[in-house]
């Protein structure tokens, strides 16, 4: 299969696909002769795999780990369910980030006119939150750190 094939097979775009070869997630592609990335099934597979760890939010690394573990015929599934239970640990810490975060913006909302005044408790509090005493919340993730 040709990487576009591959993409529509696996569910992850050609970008993701060069993307996991570069960052070595995958193997490096098969080439025809004109320089074109092949694909096996069952490297087809491996991209199916990874799209489903991806879809359940599991970083690079883990996916490298969890690849590698998928691979080893031999391996512990104590080690599998590790990775998944501090991967689940995790995702709850973001949604209690994430519920914190919805509970203080509708507090703030609540408290805000929302009329043509100019005061607004939302501006002072995230023009306030530069304090050091403050947690401060990476949006990317959804987690305070202090």
């Amino acid at each position: 299969m040709n990487i576009g094939q591959a993409a529509k097979a696996s569910g992850v775009s050609a970008k993701m696909i060069r993307y996991y070869e570069q960052i070595k997630l995958i193997g490096p592609a098969h080439r025809t002769q004109s320089s074109y990335r092949t694909y096996t099934d069952n490297e087809i597979n491996t991209l199916k795999f990874i799209r489903r760890a991806r879809d359940l939010g599991f970083s690079v690394e883990q996916m490298k780990t969890l690849v590698a573990l998928w691979r080893d015929k031999s391996r512990s599934s104590a080690d599998v369910k590790a990775i998944a239970l501090e991967h689940v640990a995790e995702l709850e810490r973001k949604a209690a980030a994430i519920q914190a975060m919805s509970r203080t913006l509708k507090h703030l909302a609540q408290h805000c006119h929302g009329d043509d005044r100019p005061e607004c408790p939302i501006i002072d509090d995230i023009a306030n939150a530069a304090d050091d005493d403050l947690p401060s919340v990476d949006a990317r993730f959804g987690v305070y750190s202090l």
